[in-house]
């Protein structure tokens, strides 16, 4: 017991040395995936997580399993494509820490259907879940941050957001890319930083359809929780993804013939 207790004790003293200690985070698509994954690797450095997303039971699991490991969590169910839910989820997050010293913009989803397929209401729900929310959340929380001289916001992107391969997706990842980028200018000697992180295929629910090997969430996790206390313009994850993108940039024709080969044809349909 002595030792069990001892070990407890010296996890408290490492997480208290910690830059991110007592640091006020938020997460938004925290329910699962990366943005789960995030919210447990944060807490675990330190941070006050609030976890956000729409799926009010799998968040509230989420925000029980970091606060029974011993760290501490609060669910905040939220859909960041409606402004006053994105108000709401600040302006509580500082009534319950006074402050928020880190915003991880990780809500996201993807259609499998060709663009052709996606109906109107599927193009505008993943444009204002993609892009839409994360300026929202952006803009919410910045002002605060810019009056402390003190903020991180790490926005998930995609190594599709250097990679065009399906239309819907990859405005949505391009788009929060160049937020991003021009934020991270705009905020230069600020005391407020703006990074990236693109994954590749993650084990994620997301990419559940696909059979092929991927790194979990966790690598991802790591990661933002690094920029958080190192900021940097963009990370690329996982590494071998980078001569991929630089490839595309050097030989786009060859991504041509490759992407074309992959995807199915897609067939005019002929007036009648």
């Amino acid at each position: 017991m002595n030792i069990t207790r001892s070990k407890q004790e010296q996890r408290k003293t490492d997480v208290k040395s910690h830059p991110l200690a007592d640091e006020v985070a938020i997460v938004t698509g925290a329910s699962s995936g990366i943005g789960a994954a995030t919210a447990k690797e944060l807490s675990r450095r330190g941070a006050l997580v609030v976890l956000a997303a729409r799926r009010a039971n799998e968040l509230e699991a989420q925000a029980n399993a970091i606060n029974g490991a011993g760290y501490h969590a609060v669910a905040i169910p939220t859909d960041v494509t409606d402004p006053a839910q994105v108000t709401r989820l600040v302006e509580r997050t500082v009534e319950l820490f006074g402050r928020v010293d880190v915003l991880v913009n990780n809500a996201g989803l993807a259609w499998r259907e060709p663009f052709i397929e996606n109906s109107t209401q599927q193009i505008t729900h993943i444009v204002n879940v993609n892009l839409l929310g994360a300026i929202l959340m952006t803009h919410t929380v910045l002002p605060r941050m810019l009056e402390r001289h003190h903020g991180a916001i790490i926005f998930v992107a995609s190594v599709a957001a250097h990679i065009a391969v399906d239309p819907l997706y990859c405005a949505t990842k391009f788009g929060v890319r160049g937020f991003s980028l021009s934020l991270y200018r705009e905020l230069a000697n600020s005391g407020v930083s703006a990074s990236i992180v693109s994954p590749g295929f993650v084990s994620t629910p997301m990419n559940s359809h696909m059979h092929m090997r991927m790194p979990g969430p966790e690598l991802v996790a790591r990661t933002i929780a690094n920029l958080a206390v190192h900021p940097r313009r963009e990370v690329v994850v996982p590494g071998y993804y980078r001569p991929l993108i630089a490839g595309e940039r050097l030989f786009p024709w060859v991504a041509d013939r490759i992407i074309r080969l992959s995807r199915p044809r897609v067939i005019p349909t002929r007036k009648q």
